[in-house]
C-alpha cells in the first residue's frame, strides 16, 4: 500500500465546515482563475495580433518587389512581367503566392465632397480571400473582365477595363457614396488632370486609418492605359511567403534573386511602428504570465503551510510511530498535487468555455477606432494552451517541494501538544 498516497486522502477528507477545507478550496480556486486568466489572456493575445497582421495583409504584401527609383511618388517604374525574376520567383519553395500590382494617385469627387485616395490597381492573380472578410457592403470588384468602359475622353475609351472599385467604410461616409453609386475620380499626368467615372460595388473597413483613409481598389489595365504602359507592365510584385515565422530566411533567398535594378521591401519595414507595438505587447504578456505563476504558487506554498500547521499534531504522532520525513514529505506533496490537478481541471474549463463562447458569440464589443476590430478575437493555440497546463504543474509541484521542508524542523514530543 502507497503510504504517502493513503494518508493524503484521508487529509482531503476533512470535514466541509472544516477549516483546512476552506483553504483547501482556496488553494484552488487560486490556480484555477490563474489558469483561466492565462488562457484567455494568451487567446486574445494571438486573437489580436493575427487579425491585425491579415489587416497589414490585406494591403501590405509580406515582401515587395518593385524598381529603384528617385521618386518618392506613388508614380511607380514599370516593370515588366516577363522578366525571368517573375518567373523564376513563382518556383521559389518558400513564397505561396505572387501577383502583380500598381498605385496611382487620384481625387474622388462628389457633387459636395472631394478626397485625395490611391488606387491600387490589381489582376486576376489578386488573393480577395482576406478582403472578402472585410467587406462591410457590396462585392469585390470584377477585375479582368470587361464588364465597364471608360467613361470619358479619347484615346482611353479604345481600351477595356473595369471600372468597378472597392473603397474603405471611411471615404464612403466621407464622400455619402453607396454601393452602386458613380463617382468621378481624377487622375494626375500629362497636361492636365483625366477624369474616370468609377461605380462603387463594395465597401471595406479594416479600422487602420493607414489603409481606410486612402486605399482605393481597382482594375490594373486602368492605371497600365493611365500610365501608357503595355499589358505585361505592373508597378510591383507582391509577395505571400508559405511560413511567415521564415520570412527573414525567405527574404534572404528573395533577394539573391533580383536583378541589381530591383529592390525589396519586408512587411516589416514598411509598417514597422504596428510590429514594433506587437513585440511589446509579447514582452508584455510574458511580464503577466510571470506575476500569475508567481501568486499561484506563493498562494499554494500558504495554503499548504497552513495545512501543516493544522496537522502539526498529526505529524508529530507519525513520526513518533516511526515515520521518516521523506514520508510525510510526499503525504503532504500528494495534498498539493491534487489541489493543483482540480485547479488545472476548473482553469481550463472556465478559460476554454470563455473563449469559446467569445469565439462564437463575440459578446465582448470593441470600439474599431480605437482596437482596430469590432470585438475581442480569440486565436486557438492548442500547443500554448498544453504548455501553459504544463508550465504551472511543473513550476508548482517544485514550489509545493519547499515548505514540507518544515516537517522535518517539527519535534514529535512538541507536535503532540501543539494545540495546547
Amino acid at each position: 500500500m502507497n503510504v504517502p498516497f493513503f494518508l493524503a486522502r484521508r487529509i482531503r477528507q476533512a470535514p466541509i465546515e472544516s477549516f483546512s477545507a476552506t483553504v483547501t478550496k482556496v488553494g484552488i480556486a487560486s490556480i484555477a482563475v490563474g489558469l483561466a486568466v492565462m488562457i484567455v489572456a494568451f487567446a486574445v493575445l494571438f486573437g489580436f495580433k493575427q487579425t491585425i497582421q491579415d489587416k497589414i495583409f490585406l494591403f501590405g504584401a509580406h515582401l515587395q518587389v518593385s524598381k529603384f527609383t528617385a521618386n518618392q511618388s506613388y508614380e511607380e517604374a514599370p516593370i515588366s512581367t516577363n522578366t525571368r525574376f517573375f518567373r523564376e520567383v513563382k518556383s521559389n519553395p518558400g513564397i505561396a503566392h505572387v501577383q502583380a500590382v500598381a498605385l496611382k494617385a487620384g481625387i474622388l469627387k462628389t457633387p459636395d465632397e472631394l478626397a485625395g485616395v490611391v488606387l491600387k490597381g490589381v489582376g486576376p492573380d489578386y488573393n480577395w480571400q482576406l478582403i472578402e472578410q472585410s467587406l462591410v457592403a457590396g462585392r469585390v470588384p470584377a477585375i479582368g473582365t470587361d464588364s465597364a468602359r471608360a467613361a470619358t475622353g479619347p484615346p482611353d475609351t479604345t481600351a477595356g477595363y473595369s471600372t468597378e472599385i472597392l473603397l474603405s467604410q471611411f471615404l464612403a461616409d466621407q464622400l455619402k457614396l453607396k454601393v452602386g453609386e458613380s463617382v468621378i475620380t481624377y487622375f494626375l499626368g500629362g497636361s492636365q488632370p483625366r477624369p474616370r467615372k468609377l461605380t462603387v460595388v463594395g465597401i471595406y473597413m479594416t479600422g487602420l486609418e493607414e489603409f481606410d483613409k486612402q486605399i482605393v481598389l481597382g482594375d490594373l489595365r486602368l492605371i497600365q492605359r493611365l500610365n501608357n504602359w503595355t499589358p505585361d507592365m505592373v508597378g510591383s510584385f507582391e509577395l505571400f511567403v508559405r511560413d511567415f515565422d521564415q520570412l527573414d530566411a525567405t527574404f534572404r533567398t528573395v533577394f539573391d534573386q533580383i536583378p541589381p535594378d530591383f529592390r525589396l521591401f519586408k512587411v516589416t519595414e514598411q509598417y514597422g511602428p504596428l510590429f514594433d507595438w506587437m513585440v511589446l505587447l509579447d514582452r508584455n504578456t510574458l511580464v503577466f504570465l510571470i506575476l500569475i505563476l508567481f501568486v499561484a504558487s506563493f498562494n499554494m506554498v500558504s495554503v499548504l503551510l497552513v495545512l501543516m500547521m493544522e496537522r502539526t499534531p498529526m505529524i508529530g504522532l507519525l513520526k513518533a510511530l516511526g515515520s521518516q520525513n521523506t514520508l510525510l514529505r510526499r503525504m503532504f506533496l500528494y495534498v498539493g498535487l491534487n489541489m493543483v490537478g482540480w485547479g488545472l481541471l476548473i482553469g481550463n474549463a472556465v478559460g476554454l468555455g470563455f473563449c469559446f463562447v467569445q469565439d462564437y458569440f463575440k459578446l465582448i464589443p470593441l470600439d474599431p477606432k480605437n482596437y482596430f476590430m469590432s470585438f475581442v478575437p480569440i486565436q486557438w493555440d492548442w500547443g500554448v494552451i498544453g504548455l501553459l497546463n504544463g508550465a504551472t504543474l511543473v513550476l508548482i509541484a517544485a514550489v509545493l517541494w519547499l515548505p514540507t521542508l518544515v516537517i522535518n524542523r517539527i519535534e514529535p514530543v512538541r507536535a503532540l501538544v501543539f494545540k495546547k
